[in-house]
């Protein structure tokens, strides 16, 4: 029992220990990601809230006259964008009540480069002096932004200063006039942004740090580090895959996720061995209890006599074999006549009783259901019947025509059609017989006052259904909704294929109704819908729709048979 029992024991625990390693290195790499998403997505709302300070600045149409006469100014004299300019820039981001807490500047520049700032002393950084503002057009940020056409584009660094280790980046955005068609150039506006945005997005232990790169160049520009000693030791500046590499071999365990608006790489890194101290207590726990779990299967083993462990083997193989659907007839032979014995032989009895219950259960509700099936089919065939007749009968008695002995014919036909031979199904084409036979009776009743139209796929024609599915629905339209109608009325059956369902739709342009629930007090709609439901279960579908003075329109919808008929 030695050998038996503890050399599996410490071998689950050496297995159980390199899994929970390997679920803690996967669920923290999980829960990095959606943490990345979710900080990207934060990232996100923050940067859109800098475009709509965007583009609510270029929609002031004071603003932009502003542009237009400092643009077309030759020097600095009247027109040109000033003081008043930098105050109405500020009254514009005072009223909307922007939240520029993360805001470091706005710098607003004409066609010439001539600018006015807020949220700073100096106008334009470098580029504030008549010489230098000349220099805007050679510069890779401006012809970025040129090549955005209008869109806003994100750096990784203050643009007015150049400079990679500032606490701010830029947003930039070319000034196109939306008012005309031309779309030329009427100036230029830089947002400088504080990196301490990006502490709203994170929080982070002290074992883990936060990376925002900037990837559009070819070696990464960081624009945000939460944690720079730990980067220290890790070549963050070349290319992205040589950054990675060296954050794998530096012992780091990395996410990295790529933000929708700017287009940075935002990466999450821990110390692998700082994550991996959690599973030292793992190892404890696991040695301790492997070792409690030894010292009680000794003792078991020791006490527990196998004349006992081996009946109850065979009981729980019987239930097992029970509980798969397997026979166990032959399970309670090999029992003797102890207490597990008579546990295993009383409980084969029980299923074996359990089995004949099922099977006559089962066949108890089969049988009643197709009883409820025939008696409701059986119940729709007089009340045609009577109606017919009924027409006949007064026909007869009123006038001798011979659109009676017509009459007589369509009735023997549907009543063919209704019988069926005893089948419970018909061909679809067959049920369309059936209704044609019935408008026929129908308008020699009304003096040709019911125009029927038939729109049905060819392709369904031989496909089987329920009988009596159509013909209550075409009765229960020239009944309710054409008859109280003044003057001709129309009614309309389509059918077609809809994937592994037939859905046909009888509508009509009749009186229509308010209240859909009163279809439920005639004796024709409900025994279609019970029919429906009891035949071809859940998936099936009876749908009315209906509006007073327009008509109503009613769709079945059920699966068809796998078999047409031939």
């Amino acid at each position: 029992m030695i050998l038996v029992s503890l050399p599996p024991l410490f071998v689950l625990g050496y297995v159980s220990l390199n899994i929970s390693k390997d679920m803690l290195v996967q669920n923290h790499i999980q829960a990095n990601a959606d943490h990345l998403k979710t900080s990207s997505e934060v990232a996100d709302l923050l940067m859109r809230n800098i475009i709509n300070m965007n583009r609510i600045i270029l929609s002031n149409d004071q603003l932009r006259q502003e542009l237009y006469r400092s643009g077309e100014a030759k020097a600095d004299g009247e027109g040109v964008i000033d003081v008043r300019t930098a105050n109405l820039l500020q009254n514009i981001v005072v009223s909307n009540l922007f939240d520029i807490q993360n805001i470091d500047s706005i710098c607003l520049f004409d066609r010439n480069f001539r600018s006015v700032c807020y949220g700073r002393s100096e106008q334009a950084g470098k580029y504030g002096s008549e010489e230098a503002r000349g220099l805007i057009e050679r510069t890779d940020w401006y012809a970025q932004a040129e090549q955005a056409k209008g869109k806003e584009v994100f750096f990784g660094y203050n643009v007015l200063e150049e400079s990679p280790y500032g606490n701010a980046f830029s947003s930039v955005k070319l000034l196109r006039d939306p008012n005309r068609l031309s779309g030329d150039k009427i100036g230029l506006l830089v947002i400088n942004i504080r990196k301490s945005i990006f502490e709203q997005t994170v929080n982070e232990s002290d074992e883990s740090g936060f990376l925002v790169l900037d990837t559009r160049e070819t070696n990464p520009v960081v624009v945000y580090d939460l944690r720079p000693e730990l980067t220290a030791g890790v070549g963050v500046g070349g290319s992205l895959d040589a950054t990675f590499a060296n954050m794998r071999e530096a012992g780091y365990l990395y996410s990295q996720y790529r933000n929708a608006t700017s287009g940075w790489m935002f990466v999450h890194f821990v110390e692998a061995k700082a994550l991996l101290q959690q599973s030292q207590r793992i190892t404890l726990t696991t040695g301790l209890l492997a070792a409690l779990m030894a010292g009680i299967a000794l003792a078991v083993s020791y006490f527990v006599s196998g004349t006992i462990t081996k009946p109850l083997l065979q009981l729980k193989k019987m239930i097992g074999d029970w509980a798969k659907g397997h026979s166990s007839a032959d399970a309670g032979e090999a029992f003797l006549a102890d207490e597990v014995g008579v546990i295993g032989q009383t409980f084969q009895r029980v299923t074996a009783d359990y089995q004949v219950l099922s099977e006559r259960l089962l066949q108890a509700q089969l049988k009643e259901r197709e009883a409820e099936l025939r008696s409701l089919q059986a119940q729709i065939k007089p009340h045609f019947l009577y109606n017919t007749l009924d027409s006949i009968y007064w026909m007869s008695m009123l006038e001798e025509k011979h659109d009676i002995a017509q009459m007589a014919l369509s009735l023997s036909e549907s009543f063919k059609l209704s019988l069926n031979k005893g089948k419970e199904t018909i061909p679809v084409y067959k049920e369309l017989k059936h209704i044609e036979h019935y408008m026929i009776i129908q308008n020699l009743r009304y003096d040709n006052r019911f125009k029927y139209e038939q729109a049905v796929d060819p392709d369904i024609m031989s496909y089987e259904i329920m009988k009596l599915m159509l013909q209550p629905l075409v009765e229960n339209a020239i009944y309710h909704g054409l008859e109280p109608k003044v003057g001709e009325g129309t009614v309309r059956l389509t059918g077609k294929m809809d994937g592994e369902f037939l859905s046909f739709t009888v509508s009509d342009d009749g009186v229509g109704m308010a209240d859909i629930r009163k279809t439920e007090e005639g004796y024709g709609m409900r025994n279609v819908r019970e029919r429906l439901e009891i035949y071809y279960g859940p998936t099936s579908s009876f749908t009315i729709r209906s509006r007073p003075g327009e008509g109503t329109s009613i769709e079945l919808r059920f699966p068809h048979k796998l078999y047409k008929e031939e």
